[in-house]
């Protein structure tokens, strides 16, 4: 196995072309991309060793913050049903796959673009990066203790691990929060960004949190149903308005037509939704 890859090296420039630096170390070959910076044969350079997209043996002096024994979040930038998750941690042509084994059973629980995973690396033995998520000793040895003064403040964070007592997440104040089933509509995905607010501090100082509004706040069952909806939806989109007939609106939510609209209604009056053509619409800002 290539021990050099997911860890950071220093080797010597011995060759060059057009477009990159050869960089030696134990008999390796390293590409070194010339956008990287000027350097002259001889020189060494420190930098971060893996294979790219092409399966070249390449490095980078932009150094990911996510190494073997280090870790960081990345980026998902999408999934393969038969593979897992894939995260872009800074390397210039290539993302990380997160295998499947370390992935939600439900794949509807599973990370989409966008969320954020904090993993470091590993590598097989065919030389194959692969990232690894952060376990609880990580998330704990990172967290701050909260106290009961954040009772009640609204707090956002980064949820890291499901689990059928709740969900937990670390805030971006570097807290750890747990949210209970009945403190949500529903469950969050691996690496959602979430918005809530602490309604109690354990003794360990873990928050609890939830994702259910304020009473002054609370809309109604139906309204936050549709919601749900909207937030799976392909796009956060349904085909579905005040102007869909009984029968669908009966078929696809179990609700009447009355209550529809005045679910409708009420969410578009708090602007978390839009109707346009013949479709309804979760505004990106809504919560």
């Amino acid at each position: 196995m290539n021990t050099l890859l997911a860890t950071v090296f220093s080797g010597m420039i011995t060759d060059e072309n057009d477009t990159h630096y050869f960089v030696q170390k134990n008999g390796l070959t390293f590409r070194l991309a010339k956008t990287e910076g000027e350097h002259n044969l001889g020189d060494v350079v420190e930098g971060f060793g893996y294979i790219n997209q092409k399966q070249e043996l390449s490095m980078t002096t932009i150094i990911p913050k996510s190494r073997v024994g280090h870790y960081a979040f990345g980026t998902v930038t999408g999934t393969r049903r038969d593979l897992g998750a894939f995260v872009d941690i800074g390397l210039p042509d290539k993302d990380v796959a997160i295998s499947l084994d370390e992935l939600p059973t439900m794949r509807e629980l599973w990370p989409k673009s966008g969320d954020q995973l904090m993993i470091s690396l590993r590598v097989d033995p065919k030389d194959r990066i692969w990232g690894t998520l952060a376990d609880e000793k990580i998330f704990k040895a990172l967290s701050n203790l909260g106290n009961e003064e954040m009772k009640n403040q609204n707090v956002s964070g980064t949820v890291y691990r499901l689990k059928l007592v709740g969900s937990y997440l670390l805030t971006d104040d570097f807290h750890i929060g747990f949210i209970h089933p009945s403190e949500r509509y529903q469950e969050p995905r691996l690496g959602e960004k979430v918005t809530g607010r602490v309604i109690g501090v354990r003794p360990d100082g873990v928050l609890n949190i939830s994702l259910k509004p304020r009473a002054y706040e609370a809309i109604s069952d139906d309204a936050a149903m549709i919601l749900t909806f909207l937030e799976r939806a392909p796009e956060n989109k349904i085909p579905y308005t005040d102007k869909s007939t009984p029968e669908e609106i009966l078929q696809t939510f179990g609700i009447s037509k009355g209550q529809f609209k005045r679910a409708l209604g009420s969410l578009l009056k708090q602007r978390k939704i839009q109707q346009k053509d013949g479709y309804t619409l979760l505004n990106k800002d809504s919560n």
